[in-house]
This record gives C-alpha cells, structure tokens and sequence, in this order.
C-alpha cells in the first residue's frame, strides 16, 4: 500500500497546504498519510507564551479540517495535536478515519530544561506503560507512537506483542540531531522487524539571538533495517510502497520478533 510522509513548517490557523497536499495524496492514491509534530499547532516553545483559549482554537480548527478532508478524499490521516480538556493542555497524536476519530495520548515526555514537555502538558505519565494506538489498512497493522518514545524499551516490547508490521512516529527534531535519530531507528527496525515511518517538520524557531531549526530527514526504514526513501531539509511529500509480505520475509529470515516476545 501507498504511504505518505508531509514535511512541512508549521502552519498556524492556515489549511491551505493541508487541502494543497491532501488533494495530492489523493491523486496518487495514498491510504495513509502521516505529518510531523507541531505543524497543525505552534510548536513546543511557542505554546509556552500563548494562552489556553488560543491553543484550544488551534486544535478544533485544526481537528474540523482533518475530519472533513479524511471523509471527503477516503483517507486515513495521522497528525499530532495539542487538544485542550479543561483548561489542560495534551499531547496527542490523532488518527483521522472516514469514520472515526481515535486519540493516543503520549506516554513518555521529554523533560530536559531547555524543552520541558513533562512539565508543560497534563499527559498522565503511567507506572506501567499501556499499548500504542494499533489500527489496521488492507492488511498491515501499524503502532502510533511519539518520536521521543522510540527510545523506551517497554514500549517496543508492547508493540512486538501487538504484531506490528509498521510503527508511525512523527517528530520535531532539531539540533543536528538526524544521525543519532537515524540509528536508533534502524535498530528498531532490525530488532522488531517493522517497517519505521518517521515524519519530521522543517522550520525555524528563533530563541533570543539562537536558532532553532528544524531539519527535516524524515525516512522510511524497511523491516531489515534498510532505509529505503528518505527527504531533504526542504518543503516535500514523500511517496512509499510498503509490503505486509516484506515484513514477513524479514521476520522469517531473523525471527527476532519472537525472541523478543518469548523473554517479554
């Protein structure tokens, strides 16, 4: 099946590039297209200064637009949004169906002192981890996970239980930071024998006189670990085909799947 990966800066209160490019994905047939953290709403440092009601605004604007679109085009659309439950910020990633709307709630929120997250959103932060958002297209089952969760050993446990033949994990990484995020995820791929979607944003975030920026690099990593499409640092839409039979392939040749749910 054909996936989709949007890279682009965030924009704010505008859906022209949503229609823009969902109208694209259609085109070319997509079933599933997957966007990057912080473009539907400010990112991370913005929200900080910006009041509750603003970033409510944002999200049910947002949140009615993805809605229609996923109804109107037949299109599963995966897209982080900030959602506001009284007076309480969240951070979620969402999946929108012709039919339905379903939410997973990050688990594991990075809490340094620069980017707080932790601190920030009224995520609960559980004991025991519970399982990623799991759903199914024309025979290949995908996990929802946020970017920074990819470094949790219990959550990949969790989704080597589920069977999962692709993880989607949209990000907002910055700080020269692509090499490290490309080999942690090539590992994942290898040890659980799945397909990895990452979706990055672009942009730039100016703090006093220092830069932000946001590279791109999004990728898709196949279930032998391979990367096999990869985008720039600039505005693109990446196409891919990816294969139930490629994972079972690669699990049949490693069976690291298994082992891994045997000691689980």
């Amino acid at each position: 099946m054909l996936i989709g990966i949007l890279q682009i800066p965030s924009i704010g209160m505008s859906s022209t590039k949503l229609y823009h490019y969902i109208r694209i994905a259609y085109n070319k047939n997509i079933e599933l297209l997957i966007l990057g953290e912080y473009l539907l709403n400010s990112f991370f440092k913005e929200l900080e200064t910006m009041s509750i009601d603003m970033i409510k605004e944002q999200s049910i604007h947002h949140v009615k637009i993805l809605r229609e679109l996923s109804t109107k085009y037949q299109l599963v659309i995966v897209a982080p949004l900030i959602i506001v439950k009284k007076k309480q910020p969240y951070k979620t990633v969402v999946k929108f169906s012709p039919n339905s709307t379903s939410y997973y709630y990050q688990q594991i929120l990075i809490n340094y002192s620069h980017w707080n997250e932790r601190k920030f959103f009224a995520n609960y932060m559980p004991d025991i981890l519970y399982y990623p958002l799991v759903f199914k297209i024309n025979g290949l089952k995908f996990a929802i996970i946020s970017g920074f969760e990819i470094h949790i050993d219990k959550i990949w446990s969790l989704i080597s239980r589920k069977n999962i033949d692709a993880v989607i994990m949209p990000c907002s990484s910055t700080f020269e930071s692509a090499s490290r995020w490309k080999s942690i995820a090539i590992t994942r791929a290898i040890t659980h024998n799945c397909y990895i979607l990452r979706a990055n944003r672009i942009g730039e975030y100016m703090d006093g006189d220092y830069v932000w920026r946001f590279y791109g690099d999004s990728f898709v990593v196949d279930p032998n670990g391979e990367q096999i499409n990869y985008l720039g640092n600039t505005e693109e839409l990446m196409i891919e085909d990816i294969s139930h039979l490629e994972v079972i392939k690669a699990r049949r040749v490693w069976s690291f799947r298994d082992l891994n749910n045997k000691y689980f």
